[in-house]
């Protein structure tokens, strides 16, 4: 990998920050995205957008409960995708590094977050002495530039320098461990994709998915084209349910 690759995944981390830290919560630091502009960055777009999709659907129910935070998934969305497009690992390969990176990436969070409640001591001074303009520069601008410089450069150094020893780690696995890998990297999207029912399915919406779910399974239609009869088909409803009302 060259420098310049590793330097812009870095720039990609600082992307994920943005989102929801400095411009509000735009969903520019789903895994979804961040695989994708990883793997342009790699020259391997097609794998990004695969790796991302597959991610996506495990942190699509990881959501922050309290004190506890879910596995920081945009630091093992980068790092793995970068790891299993340079490494030639599979996909199922490539998820099951990205959890242990994830569940990392979030401690290392942890601790930056136990650095930046420090400033809040400089914050109410600057109150205290009605300098808001500091104390709010501290709350949103140096939380952001705190957290961009970790995140780029855990995804630097991790990228630029441990790069070759994944490779060498996937080539010496046993084919009985990828096999595994590969099961465990498929119950970890169907855990995901529960988890996420478990807050959306209702008595409403179950025949839909119970539907959706059998049109996939017996018409053998790809995702693109189950999407645009799902979006005809919320359109027909619409007009059904709510055409009705307009009309009385």
């Amino acid at each position: 990998m060259s420098l310049i690759q590793a330097i812009l995944l870095g720039f990609v981390g600082i992307i994920a920050v943005i989102d929801s830290r400095l411009i509000g919560r735009q969903n520019i630091g789903r895994p979804l995205i961040l695989s994708t502009l990883s793997g342009l960055v790699l020259g391997d777009l097609q794998m990004g957008v695969l790796l991302g999709a597959s991610l996506e659907l495990i942190s699509m129910g990881f959501v922050s409960i309290g004190a506890a935070g879910p596995p920081n998934m945009q630091l093992g969305s980068i790092i793995a995708t970068t790891f299993a497009i340079v490494s030639g690992a599979s996909t199922e390969t490539a998820l099951t590094i990205a959890i242990p990176v994830a569940i990392l990436g979030e401690f290392m969070s942890i601790l930056m977050r136990m650095v930046i409640a420090q400033f809040s001591h400089v914050a109410d001074k600057a109150i205290e002495e009605n300098n808001y303009k500091k104390a709010r520069n501290i709350h949103i601008y140096w939380a952001f530039i705190l957290n961009s410089f970790l995140y780029f450069i855990l995804i630097f150094l991790s990228v630029y320098l441990g790069n070759d020893m994944v490779a060498n780690i996937v080539e010496i696995i046993p084919e009985s461990i990828t096999k595994g890998l590969t099961v465990a990297g498929n119950l970890l999207c169907a855990l995901g994709f529960a988890m996420l029912l478990v807050t959306m399915l209702s008595k409403k919406t179950f025949l839909y998915f119970l539907f959706g779910f059998l049109v996939v399974a017996y018409s053998q239609l790809d995702l693109i084209g189950l999407t645009l009869f799902a979006i005809i088909l919320a359109f027909i409803i619409d007009k059904l349910s709510y055409g009705k009302k307009e009309i009385n």
